[in-house]
């Protein structure tokens, strides 16, 4: 087995340069950028410093191959051309977990799955000498992505998505998912010495990723992988070896002016209990507090919320005046910097003053803008005592 691989970081659509930049920042090579997912190069640690460190990427995935497909039959031959047998024991348990196809010529999801199931068990027969697998060992989920007719085959390193971070038990109405939460935060130029408010704090994720970036504590810190069953591929060596070095990354002495309000009292138990599972309980103050009750006296501080869309026809009634409040809040921390990410039309109207920039990004399948309201950058002290603008 050769000693470099590719591995698919499939992101939120729009987030590509976000999750790009963590990579890079990992220290692996970047091979290709694509609407909603990036490969990238590295050794196997790559396949397990991705899982543990980033924050962005949904899943990581192992690329096996990739070649061009019109027909079944050389769906076929290109599955049964991989040397699985480099990465699948005999006991193995294997199936394609997902197949999407866009633009291609073979479109039936079901058939996909089937073809390649058949061509990895032809390969395998042939290998192992074997006409029957009980496959009763550990599992090997295998995703397939056809587009423009050609096919990538990987198999799942991560298992369980990794927005699961592992501290969210319990969730509010509208939840964004961690991945998401983190990549918002980190098209900011929020900083751990700046405070950052979440009015509509919900379950509270827009807080505890803040709060876990700022004390350097890796997202996958707290929860399993599906390729820690492949002691074969990657060592439960290399495993207990990242997350040492995750554990030696965590600043325990850190301190951070981070608060999360709801209107919702419930709501706020729920937050500070999913902060308290992530470890950063006492990094954060969370209230219940409506948001026009939204005032704080320090300077040149960050709100960034997911406030309700109004996707309920009831709901969409109270959304003037919400938003409304929200831009009165606004208005009076006048030094600060406010973001906003929802799929509400009027945001800018109601608000009262137009984003500096206005970014398109997926939420699941729902569009929305993520508004950018940029205040002014805050002094920092030079050496002879003038001042200057500090990022």
């Amino acid at each position: 087995m050769k000693d470099k691989f590719e591995f698919i970081a499939p992101c939120h659509f729009g987030l590509e340069a976000v999750c790009k930049r963590e990579i890079m920042n990992l220290g692996y090579e970047i091979v290709r950028v694509e609407d909603g997912k990036v490969t990238f190069a590295g050794g196997k640690d790559a396949a397990v410093r991705g899982n543990i460190f980033l924050r962005t990427p949904q899943r990581i995935l192992w690329k096996m191959a990739e070649f061009r497909a019109v027909t079944f039959e050389e769906l076929f031959q290109g599955v049964k051309d991989i040397a699985w047998e480099e990465y699948l024991p005999v006991d193995a348990r294997f199936w394609v977990t997902k197949a999407t196809s866009i633009k291609s010529a073979l479109f039936s999801t079901s058939d996909i799955q089937s073809i390649v199931k058949k061509a990895m068990v032809e390969r395998m027969k042939k290998h192992y000498r074997v006409s029957w697998f009980p496959e009763d060992g550990d599992d090997y989920p295998v995703r397939i992505f056809i587009y423009k007719d050609m096919v990538t085959v990987t198999l799942d390193v991560s298992g369980e998505s990794l927005h699961k971070r592992g501290y969210r038990k319990k969730v509010s109405k509208a939840p964004i998912e961690e991945t998401l939460a983190a990549a918002l935060i980190m098209l900011t130029p929020w900083r751990r010495d700046r405070v950052l408010v979440d009015p509509f704090c919900g379950s509270g994720t827009f807080c505890i990723e803040a709060a876990m970036i700022g004390a350097g504590i890796a997202p996958g810190m707290c929860r399993t992988f599906q390729g820690q069953q492949w002691n074969h591929l990657l060592p439960a060596k290399l495993w207990r070896e990242v997350f040492e070095e995750a554990e030696a990354q965590v600043d325990r002495s850190v301190e951070m002016d981070i608060q999360g309000y709801d209107i919702d009292p419930a709501i706020v138990k729920v937050a500070r209990e999913n902060a308290g599972r992530a470890g950063v309980e006492h990094l954060i103050h969370f209230q219940q507090r409506p948001v026009h009750k939204l005032r704080h006296p320090k300077k040149f501080g960050f709100v960034i919320t997911n406030p309700p869309y109004g996707e309920r026809m009831e709901e969409k009634e109270d959304l003037p005046m919400l938003y409304r409040d929200m831009g009165e809040a606004f208005a009076r921390l006048d030094s600060w910097s406010e973001y906003v990410i929802s799929s509400y039309e009027n945001t800018e109207k109601y608000i009262g003053k137009k984003a500096d920039k206005k970014r398109k990004i997926y939420n699941g399948m729902m569009k929305t803008n993520f508004y950018q309201f940029m205040g002014p950058k805050p002094p920092r002290r030079k050496r002879d005592g003038q001042t200057e603008e500090k990022a």
